[in-house]
């Protein structure tokens, strides 16, 4: 746009542009400022030619208000000598060039140049930026989902977790989990044909589906599809959600279903779980499920359902998931810390109803015991607890009851992590006193391992991780180590030495021997008997 209110400077500059630059622009023009910012407004120019001084509106007013319209608009402005310094608060305004006049055809089409050298630059980023965003509109899903499916089956390390949070962008500690259950028609609390509705919801009317949940849970994590179901985590900066807004998100998600229902031709339903911690969020993920087939409406929230646990008033419930959270952890302290203020609260609520105090620590004491035997390599004997239920009885004190308690938490705490490398070392120490015992017979990786009831693969990597030694080299040694204390018999041969030892062949229990010791048995022997 040429913005001029002498008509002959509109029509040089045209001349110019046309003849240096034929075909390559569409100009319009104006001859005030008020008529500037209309044309603007309609024609929506890359580039504004902008006279300073003109009638009413000036060209600096002008200016403001097409920046305001046009915020990346490009401007060459045109003044007069006596007018550069009034010019230069169109400074920040996207001025690309200044000229003064009289200008000529040089300065003008090298100002141009400057112009489209400016515009390629931009649509050169904003390809790239749209590429990006194109881009991200791939992998985002993928990270979603990931997230997504790292909390429902905590499959995934603390740092893992990390790491998806950040590529998110949440920096919060806490979340409720809902699921979109679809199918073909709803028979009581389910919906049928999950397959093929599955199938059709995957194929065709994900995104469609994704969409509808974004704009309802605006701050969602959305998974992929699941057997018929679409898991959601909906981020929280608290545990707490009061009434009314439990009745607001019911509501939208009632409005999200008959949008799902509208867009496609599939049946919908929404579970929705209670607020947790992150860590904690299959619990609510598996409230949400639970609370889709205790119920026939199209949404269902466990706060309205009698599924979830209620407690009286003051229970902690809190502190009671921190303990098995740390628990979990194997952190020791901070299970420790959370079960004396478990405790704390006990003996301050119930100080007369001892019982009860030794029913519930007895409760903890058995559940992280059951924790600690499912995180793997714990051997469970049926009567290793046979005197809880004596010993709690007979506790005289909240102070010893306490000391019961503690200690038997700090035990399951301590053994969360042991249970792994205590499991490796026995088997390991099995093999060993099978070497040991049979060290001049022929013995095998795969005839250990099979005893052991593991692969051999696995054995194998067990093996070296304890003894640092791979299992031939460990045997080749404990063999020759034998041979050594045989052949310093005199009644021995290094034929019978050699058998004995696990080697048939003489030539080849030669050979390892002499690897082994830079000796043969026979100079060995020699040596041995000589007293060297």
């Amino acid at each position: 746009m040429l913005a001029d209110d002498e008509g002959i400077v509109i029509n040089s500059l045209s001349m110019i542009i046309d003849k240096n630059f034929e075909g390559q622009f569409e100009i319009e023009s104006a001859k005030s400022g008020r008529m500037a910012i209309e044309v603007a407004e309609r024609f929506r120019p890359d580039v504004i030619f902008m006279d300073i001084q003109m009638p009413g509106i000036n060209g600096i007013e002008a200016m403001k208000e097409i920046k305001a319209i046009l915020p990346s608009v490009i401007f060459i402005v045109l003044t007069a000598y006596d007018k550069f310094d009034y010019a230069k608060e169109a400074i920040g305004l996207g001025v690309i060039d200044y000229l003064n006049k009289p200008y000529n055809q040089k300065s003008i089409v090298a100002a141009i140049d400057r112009v489209i050298e400016e515009l390629n630059i931009r649509r050169e980023k904003r390809r790239q930026d749209l590429q990006t965003k194109e881009r991200l509109e791939t992998v985002i899903p993928i990270i979603e989902n990931g997230f997504v499916t790292s909390i429902i089956f905590q499959d995934s390390f603390d740092e893992d977790i990390e790491n998806y949070r950040n590529l998110l962008g949440l920096e919060v500690d806490y979340g409720y989990m809902a699921a979109v259950m679809f199918g073909e028609m709803q028979k009581g609390n389910y919906l049928t044909n999950a397959v093929g509705s599955a199938v059709r919801a995957q194929t065709v009317y994900y995104t469609k589906v994704r969409d509808i949940i974004r704009d309802t849970f605006p701050d969602a994590v959305v998974g992929s599809i699941s057997s018929n179901k679409i898991p959601i985590f909906v981020p929280r900066g608290d545990m707490h959600m009061d009434y009314s807004e439990r009745s607001d998100l019911i509501e939208k998600s009632r409005v999200a279903v008959r949008e799902m229902r509208n867009a496609t031709d599939i049946q919908y339903r929404i579970g929705i779980g209670g607020i947790k911690k992150l860590k904690s969020c299959h619990e609510s993920y598996e409230e949400a499920i639970k609370a889709l087939y205790s119920t026939k409406g199209s949404v269902a929230h466990v706060d309205d359902l009698p599924i979830a646990v209620s407690y009286e008033e003051s229970y902690p419930a809190d502190i009671e998931n921190e303990i098995f959270e740390k628990l979990e952890d194997a952190d020791v302290d901070a299970c420790l810390l959370a079960s004396n203020r478990f405790f704390d609260w006990m003996s301050e609520k119930y100080s007369d109803d001892m019982m009860s105090i030794k029913l519930k620590a007895l409760e903890f004491v058995l559940r992280a015991e059951s924790e600690m035997y499912r995180s793997g390599g714990h051997l469970y004997e049926f009567e290793s607890r046979k005197d809880y239920l004596a010993d709690i009885i007979n506790i005289s004190s909240m102070e010893k009851c306490r000391t019961w308690f503690i200690d038997k938490m700090r035990n399951a705490a301590s053994n969360m992590t042991t249970g792994s490398s205590d499991h490796t070392h026995y088997l390991v120490k099995q093999a060993l006193e099978y070497i040991e015992d049979n060290v001049g017979k022929d013995i095998s990786l795969n005839e250990i391992s099979e005893r052991l009831n593991i692969s051999s693969y696995y054995f194998s990597k067990l093996f070296k991780e304890e003894t640092n030694e791979g299992f031939i080299e460990y045997l080749t040694k404990r063999r020759v180590e034998r041979a050594k204390e045989m052949l310093r018999d005199p009644k021995k041969s290094i034929k019978e030495v050699g058998s004995d030892c696990g080697y048939s062949d003489p030539n080849y229990f030669s050979r390892i021997f002499k690897k082994s010791t830079g000796m043969t048995p026979t100079e060995y022997k020699e040596r041995a008997g000589s007293g060297l």
